[in-house]
């Protein structure tokens, strides 16, 4: 398949740069995958839109600040440094946390290089190895012996997506985490869930619409483009995830009653799907790493609904809506959505597919 075939014309107005103006005033796109029709209408629709005994699965995973800005030692020049994950990469006689990253400007950042990021704490790090696209290994320290993940959340920025086209301010602290957010670990938030509110959960509550919670860490695999012709040879990064044995129960249980789960957003979806094939169809508790890559002709094991928001071209989160609802109502959808003003990707409106 041809990744050309998901390709569309976005006005860039359209790219929304700021949340909607209260958490949980989005737009809803409702789209059945069945018929292909398209409803609109707002994300309080939502608990009206699904059925009594539905389970939302949501993800819990927590955005930590992980936007760097600093300077080179001893020059001075500025750079930046976005970490992506703690890794286990060591050297002997070397104190400090070693973390993959991407830093910018890279091509002055070679092994050895060092860096300095300060605020009310002050971070020192060491470029220790090179890879591809631009990526580094990077040790961090503190002189004072203080906590290194204390440090990144005194001085680190929220890590907005690089279709938003400004500087993070401190009110993306709050509006650029979901309501669930309790696990850190992620460099992206799970977008879906930015739309949800303690009172549209009440509201899902009071409609016999249960919520569950996994964790799956969203990593810069997120915005990673698919970077070749033939979709089915891109290779997705793995990314960590967690699912309780009470949530794997609630969910196996809601199945063999025939009600339905809808993942609230493609990172939950893939968690699930990935669960469901290491257990054979039934959802599986434990913690492990998916590298799952979903896109059109693959067969859904426990996804029954989708809300997402609306994705890149030519993206990997777009493939995977395709998936599940079929390329041409797809692609009608995201027409409609154009045509109508919705705003696109990490801060814009919602699509829910049933």
């Amino acid at each position: 398949m041809d990744i050309r075939e998901f390709d569309f014309d976005l006005p860039p107005e359209l790219i929304a740069q700021e949340p909607a103006a209260q958490r949980g005033e989005s737009r809803l796109l409702q789209l059945d995958r069945r018929t292909g029709r398209v409803v609109h209408g707002a994300i309080s629709d939502l608990p009206h839109v699904l059925r009594e005994g539905d389970l939302v699965v949501v993800n819990n995973t927590r955005v930590f600040p992980a936007r760097l800005l600093g300077r080179r030692v001893p020059s001075g020049g500025a750079i930046e440094c976005l970490l992506i994950a703690r890794t286990d990469a060591g050297q002997a006689g070397k104190t400090g946390e070693h973390w993959q990253a991407l830093m910018h400007p890279g091509q002055k950042l070679r092994p050895g290089a060092r860096v300095i990021f300060e605020g009310s704490a002050t971070l020192h790090g060491e470029v220790v190895d090179h890879h591809f696209y631009g990526r580094r290994t990077v040790r961090l320290w503190r002189e004072d012996g203080g906590s290194v993940d204390d440090a990144i959340e005194s001085i680190g920025h929220t890590p907005l997506p690089p279709y938003i086209k400004r500087d993070d301010r401190a009110a993306d602290r709050d509006r650029y985490q979901t309501v669930f957010a309790r696990e850190r670990g992620s460099v992206a938030a799970p977008t879906a869930g930015l739309h949800f509110t303690p009172a549209l959960n009440a509201s899902l509550a009071a409609r016999g619409i249960d919520i569950a919670e996994i964790t799956l860490h969203v990593g810069y695999g997120t915005f990673q483009p698919v970077r070749v012709d033939r979709i089915e040879d891109h290779r997705m990064e793995a990314e960590q995830y967690t699912i309780s044995e009470t949530v794997a129960q609630a969910i196996n249980d809601a199945r063999s009653q025939g009600r339905r789960i809808v993942a609230v957003g493609t990172t939950t979806t893939r968690t699930l799907e990935a669960a469901a094939a290491a257990g054979g169809g039934h959802v599986t508790a434990g913690t492990g790493a998916t590298d799952l890559f979903i896109y059109p002709g693959y067969a859904f094991r426990i996804v029954d609904g989708l809300l997402t928001n609306f994705h890149l071209p030519r993206s990997s989160l777009l493939l995977l809506v395709s998936a599940f609802a079929g390329v041409e109502p797809v692609r009608a959808a995201y027409a409609a959505a154009i045509a109508g003003g919705y705003r696109f990707y990490s801060y814009g409106d919602a699509m829910v597919v049933t």
